[in-house]
C-alpha cells in the first residue's frame, strides 16, 4: 500500500518534530512547515493525502490557509491549536477543516482522528448521488445544494451536516450520533456545536425559502422531515 503523505504546517518547532516522528513511525511520509506562506506554497503545489494545519502562524493564518485551499482541493484538513473555545472552532470548520484537535493533544487522538477523516473522505468519494427532500436537493458529487433549483452556499460543514440529516430523512437524531458521525468523534459537553450548525443551516434554507426542513425534537435532537 503507497504511503500517504501529510502536509503537517505548525510554528511550534518541538511540538512539528514530535508529531513528525510519530507520524514517520506510523508510516506517514510528512513534510514539515514552520511558515503560513511556505506551507501555502506546499499546499499549492505539492501532492499530499491530507494537511494538519496550525491556526496561529506567522505569514498567513491556518484559517486563511484553509480557506485557500478549500477552493481547488477537498484534501482533509485537521486544524491543531491552542485555542478552545466554541467559536474558535466554528471559525476553524467554517473556513473549510475537517476536524478541529485542542494543544496539548495525545498522539494516539490525533491519529484516530486522522483516520475517521480519511475514513469520510473515502466515503464521499464513493457516495455519488442526488438525495432529495421535498424541493430540497443535493448533489453530492458535484457538493451542491439547491432549493427550487436555487442554489445555496454552504461551507464543508454545513453541507455534511445536511447531507447526513438528508440522507436519514424522518429519522429523529441525537446531537451526539449527528457529532460522532458528521465530526467523526464526541465533543464532550460541547453538543451545542451542532445548535450552531443547525442555525446556520436554518438561517440559509429554512428562513431564506420559507419552508421548515429540519425539525427541532426536544430533548433529543433533529431531523428532517419529507412529506
Amino acid at each position: 500500500m503507497e504511503r500517504k503523505k501529510i502536509l503537517l504546517v505548525e510554528d511550534e518547532v518541538k511540538l512539528a518534530r514530535f508529531v513528525e516522528l510519530e507520524l514517520k513511525y506510523e508510516g506517514y511520509d510528512v513534510t514539515v512547515c514552520h511558515d503560513g506562506r511556505e506551507g501555502m506554497n506546499q499546499a499549492t503545489n505539492g501532492e499530499f493525502d491530507m494537511i494538519l494545519l496550525d491556526l496561529m502562524l506567522p505569514g498567513l493564518t491556518g484559517i486563511e490557509i484553509c480557506r485557500r485551499v478549500r477552493k481547488f482541493s477537498q484534501i482533509p484538513i485537521i486544524m491543531l491549536t491552542a485555542k478552545d473555545e466554541v467559536m474558535d472552532k466554528v471559525a476553524g470548520l467554517d473556513s473549510g477543516a475537517d476536524d478541529y484537535l485542542t494543544k496539548p493533544f495525545a498522539i494516539e487522538e490525533l491519529l484516530a482522528r486522522m483516520r475517521v477523516a480519511f475514513k469520510h473522505c473515502e466515503g464521499a468519494t464513493a457516495k455519488k448521488t442526488v438525495l432529495q427532500v421535498q424541493d430540497l436537493e443535493i448533489d453530492t458529487e458535484k457538493r451542491m445544494v439547491t432549493v427550487g433549483g436555487k442554489v445555496v452556499d454552504l461551507t464543508k460543514k454545513e453541507f455534511e451536516l445536511l447531507t447526513y440529516l438528508v440522507q436519514n430523512k424522518n429519522i429523529a437524531l441525537t446531537r451526539e450520533q449527528i457529532l460522532n458521525e458528521v465530526w467523526g468523534y464526541s465533543y464532550i459537553g460541547e453538543t451545542n456545536v451542532v445548535d450552531v450548525y443547525v442555525r446556520y443551516l436554518r438561517s440559509k434554507i429554512d428562513e431564506a425559502f420559507g419552508k421548515k426542513y429540519i425539525l427541532t425534537i426536544r430533548g433529543v435532537g433533529y431531523y428532517v422531515k419529507d412529506e
